[in-house]
Order: structure tokens, then C-alpha cells, then sequence
């Protein structure tokens, strides 16, 4: 699985959130290409550290029975659950959702899988740094896809 401190997965990521446009069409979904942007920033900033969540209940439930599939090569599926601190239904502007998102990814990035791995997973709970890379890919990538990037 890629992962996005992995200097390739990171340009292919990045080539593809440079090609979204705000009249992007979903797939899937009820967000808007602003919103879903919006929503990735809040899940980076959980792996940046900037805004760190406790494990939900339903991860301590569910994580150790799914954790490998969430971390394995498939792709996320489509209308997949999430947190509900991630939900985005209020407008949202294009141009600085990106902005502030290419900025996390290049400090996520940065700060590399150590820091990373300080950090809480809402729904997995404590993972490796590594993982983290791997989880943020698969998020990023799921996000893109709906938007046919």
C-alpha cells in the first residue's frame, strides 16, 4: 500500500489535488469539492497533531477486528462511515480549503512517520508513524477518487 511519506505516493497525491477544480463532480456522497477538502484538512490535522482526537468507542470496539483490512492494499469504499468531528456540510472556499490542505500534507510530510506516530487515530487508536502515512494516503486517495481524480 502506498504511503504518503513515501516521496512518489506524495507527488501522485498531489499531482491529483492539483487537478481538482471546484466544479469537480462527486461520484459519491453528499460534499462538494470545497466541503471534502475541508473534511481531509480536519483528518491531517488528527495526524499532524494540530487537533488530536481521543479513540472513539466504536474503534476500540471495531479497530482490532478490521485493522488490517483499514491498513491493507484495498481502497477505502465508497460512502464509507466517518467521524463525525470530520462532517462538512456548511459552505466552504475552494481556493483556501486547498491551500490550507497542501500545506498540512507538506507538514505532515515533513514532520515525517516519529512524529506521526505520537499521534491518537480516531477510530484505530495509538499506530505506528508508518501507519499513519498509509492511512492518510488511503483517505486522500478515497477523496479523490470521488471526485474523479
Amino acid at each position: 500500500m502506498p504511503n504518503l511519506f513515501e516521496p512518489s505516493a506524495r507527488k501522485q497525491i498531489e499531482a491529483r489535488l492539483a487537478s481538482l477544480q471546484a466544479q469537480s463532480t462527486r461520484q459519491w456522497g453528499k460534499m462538494d469539492a470545497a466541503q471534502m477538502l475541508a473534511h481531509c484538512s480536519v483528518a491531517m490535522e488528527a495526524g499532524t497533531g494540530d487537533k488530536p482526537l481521543p479513540q472513539r468507542l466504536i474503534g476500540r470496539i471495531f479497530a482490532p477486528l478490521v485493522r488490517k483490512s483499514f491498513l491493507g492494499d484495498k481502497p477505502f469504499p465508497r460512502n464509507s462511515p466517518t467521524d463525525p468531528t470530520f462532517v462538512m456540510s456548511d459552505p466552504k472556499d475552494f481556493s483556501k480549503e486547498k491551500e490550507y490542505l497542501t500545506k498540512l500534507i507538506d507538514r505532515f510530510c515533513a514532520a515525517g512517520p516519529e512524529a506521526a506516530g505520537k499521534h491518537t487515530h480516531s477510530f484505530l487508536g495509538r499506530v505506528k508513524g508508518e501507519d499513519w502515512g498509509v492511512v492518510m494516503y488511503k483517505h486522500l486517495d478515497h477523496h479523490l477518487r470521488q471526485f474523479g481524480c
